[in-house]
């Protein structure tokens, strides 16, 4: 059963522009109406926490900003790519494509905080919040701008014995991290795809090389090239 490659691709692409406008439209409004590190209680388990970061999911930091930025442009027009393929060859569930949508435009949403944000915002020191500046005369360069988060879910807490070792009378506290629409993006595309969808991660549902039971089908590669 394959699926119809036009409305596929109007719900991949109106799963990400959705995601793309939503986490845009938060960031900017967290940016001007927020100061960093400024904390509002919604609820006693739900606060709206401004922070910045490097590019990581959740407010994690790995190596060089450039080479994060450029491996999370890399890894998006990857899955272009491989959406692209899946819609083409119309193999794959609408919805697995919808996950892999979600990934996609969630990784793309930082990007744009990496690539920009250092270009069109200032950065000034609490309690005055940033504001849009002319292109070029903001707080950074090209793809040094730094990621907002603001979602905080501080769901329960404890404190370990003193009797313990290492941890005796720290205290605990989950979900530590702050994050945005865009990692929650990432996050559920991910969950979606590893416990639904991992069984069209095979290569049958993006190449025309592969057959069903996964055997290699001879002068693929020579059809390919007369499309």
């Amino acid at each position: 059963m394959t699926t119809n490659p036009k409305r596929t691709a109007t719900a991949a692409i109106a799963v990400a522009v959705a995601v793309l406008v939503i986490d845009q439209l938060s960031k900017f409004w967290i940016k001007t109406h927020f100061y960093l590190g400024e904390d509002f209680e919604v609820l006693p388990f739900f606060h709206i926490r401004f922070i910045e970061n490097n590019g990581m999911a959740f407010g994690m930091e790995f190596g060089s900003k450039l080479l994060l930025t450029a491996f999370r442009i890399v890894l998006v027009g990857f899955l272009i790519w491989y959406l692209r393929r899946l819609i083409r060859l119309g193999r794959a569930p609408m919805r697995y494509i919808v996950a892999v949508s979600l990934v996609a435009a969630g990784a793309f949403g930082n990007i744009i905080d990496c690539v920009f944000y250092g270009e069109i915002f200032n950065n000034p020191y609490p309690p005055e919040v940033a504001s849009l500046v002319p292109f070029g005369h903001g707080y950074g360069t090209w793809f040094h701008g730094l990621v907002v988060d603001m979602l905080y879910f501080p769901l329960f807490s404890f404190q370990w014995p003193d009797w313990l070792p290492f941890v005796g009378g720290r205290t605990f506290s989950f979900f530590d991290p702050v994050f945005n629409i865009a990692d929650s993006a990432i996050t559920v595309g991910m969950a979606l795809i590893i416990i639904f969808f991992s069984k069209y991660l095979g290569r049958y549902y993006y190449s025309e090389a592969v057959d069903a039971d996964g055997n290699k089908i001879e002068n693929a590669e020579n059809k390919n090239a007369d499309k």
